[in-house]
């Protein structure tokens, strides 16, 4: 059976003041063993309603979680995810806080500027490319608000992908053209390589996990729209980060980032 309306509005909030408080909640699922991916989407979607709520925060794009093998790995959830991007999230590169977020982990992706619309089903690879104004460097940095990081996917999707913050390069480079799965990326933290990657690692292809995004959002009766950034998953291992860590990357023919975490 589905959740009620009231569980699905009363876990919602649990996440949303867990943000506000910067506290973690109990795992959904250890909680609600037969909580289904659809519960977590609609969970979601009410955890960003009272993000929105009074023009408090506005929706600027769409990202996706859980692409890469490296990831699944690490979080032992193995089925991707989407969350919603807003414009609290966004930050310029240079300093960046995270004294708010949680239990942050830095993530190394490349990103995606749309001119033109994408609504699934049926999107290909060759519609996104089409669709696509540019294409960046990107820093994620994900935040879980499930205690420990302790989460399968109902648990990431009901919170909201793990978003946390993210920085974009200013940067913006035509995809036309690009081999966007053979893009390496090379991350350092404090002075020290860290990881390297390329873009096959999500989905074979970052115009992959987009066409997979719009299709999945399609059939939700959602829209990647004109306008919006979508980040396409971690290239690299995620790495736990604290104020005071300095990180960089570079990814080969599209740009590069550094960040100092502060407070």
């Amino acid at each position: 059976m589905p959740l009620s309306q009231s569980d699905i509005e009363r876990l919602g909030s649990e996440l949303y003041h867990g943000m506000v408080n910067q506290t973690t909640v109990r795992p959904l699922t250890e909680r609600i063993p037969d909580i289904t991916i659809g519960d977590a989407y609609n969970i979601s979607r009410h955890y960003l309603d009272l993000r929105l709520a009074g023009n408090r925060e506005v929706v600027v794009g769409k990202k996706i979680g859980v692409t890469s093998t490296a990831v699944q790995s690490m979080l032992g959830v193995y089925v991707p995810d989407f969350g919603f991007l807003t414009d609290a999230m966004q930050f310029s590169d240079g300093d960046v806080p995270i004294g708010h977020l949680i239990q942050p982990k830095a993530e190394a992706e490349i990103a995606f500027k749309l001119k033109k619309a994408l609504r699934g089903p049926g999107i290909t690879m060759g519609d996104v490319l089409a669709a696509t104004d540019s294409v960046m460097a990107c820093f994620e940095i994900v935040d879980s608000r499930i205690e420990n990081w302790k989460i399968k996917i109902q648990d990431t999707v009901a919170d909201n992908a793990s978003c946390g913050v993210f920085v974009v390069s200013n940067k913006r480079v035509d995809a036309t053209g690009l081999d966007l799965s053979a893009c390496k990326v090379r991350v350092y933290k404090n002075s020290e390589f860290l990881s390297d990657g390329e873009g096959s690692a999500v989905q074979g292809s970052p115009l992959a996990s987009v066409a997979w995004l719009a299709n999945t959002l399609g059939e939700l009766g959602v829209g990647l729209e004109a306008g919006e950034l979508v980040l396409s998953g971690s290239l690299v291992p995620l790495e736990p980060i604290v104020p005071g860590d300095v990180m960089s990357l570079t990814i080969q023919e599209i740009g590069s980032l550094n960040l100092n975490f502060i407070k």
